[in-house]
């Protein structure tokens, strides 16, 4: 291993355990600290952890530098496979729904997984609305289902208005996840496009 990977591994091990210190400690907030516990345990697997020093720069994810390089991210495909708290995790489009309501416990770890990997990152520039700005972008992108993205919008629409302590608080998930998630009868139906285009160069 070059002295390069050596430091690499040095830095993303500060980073993910930092990290995981911050999913702990707002898992422990919500009454679940054995999920902040477990959380992203992969990421020491061989297939992440190896992928992850080899793109590392501290600025972002190394799944990010892997898709841009890669066009994906063996790190990614095999971390969202065994990990319940990402959306993709849910995700069967060949179900009617194509992507279920995420149970309670998971869903909770996501939002703190989103907030938490948000923080690490912008360091010092992150504000309140940091994530808010993130997640506009990011919803359009995946496939998840209405009550779901329903939840996870309303707590970070809150933390911007808010911030973080007023909003992490156990009963006040619950009414929403109950209010959204559980109490919504609405069904949803995904409608798969399938379209694409040509890049133009």
């Amino acid at each position: 291993m070059s002295i390069k990977l050596l430091k690499n591994a040095v830095k993303h091990t500060i980073l993910v355990t930092k990290h995981k210190w911050l999913v702990f400690k707002f898992c422990c907030k919500l009454g679940m600290p054995i999920r902040g516990l477990m959380h992203d345990i992969s990421k020491f697997s061989f297939t992440e952890f190896f992928d992850s020093i080899k793109y590392y720069n501290g600025k972002e994810s190394p799944n990010n530098v892997s898709r841009r390089i890669n066009g994906y991210s063996k790190s990614w495909l095999h971390h969202q496979r065994i990990n319940k708290h990402h959306d993709s995790y849910w995700v069967d489009l060949y179900s009617p729904q194509a992507a279920p309501v995420i149970p309670y416990k998971y869903a909770v770890e996501m939002i703190c997984d989103k907030f938490s990997a948000n923080i690490t990152y912008n360091g010092k520039d992150w504000t309140n609305s940091s994530e808010y700005d993130y997640w506009q972008i990011e919803k359009t992108k995946i496939v998840m289902n209405p009550k779901t993205e329903h939840f996870i919008s309303a707590i970070i629409e809150e933390v911007k208005e808010k911030g973080i302590e007023k909003v992490f608080n156990k009963k006040h998930f619950k009414e929403l996840y109950k209010k959204y998630c559980i109490d919504d009868k609405t069904e949803y139906e995904y409608i798969l496009k399938g379209e694409w285009k040509k890049v133009e160069k």
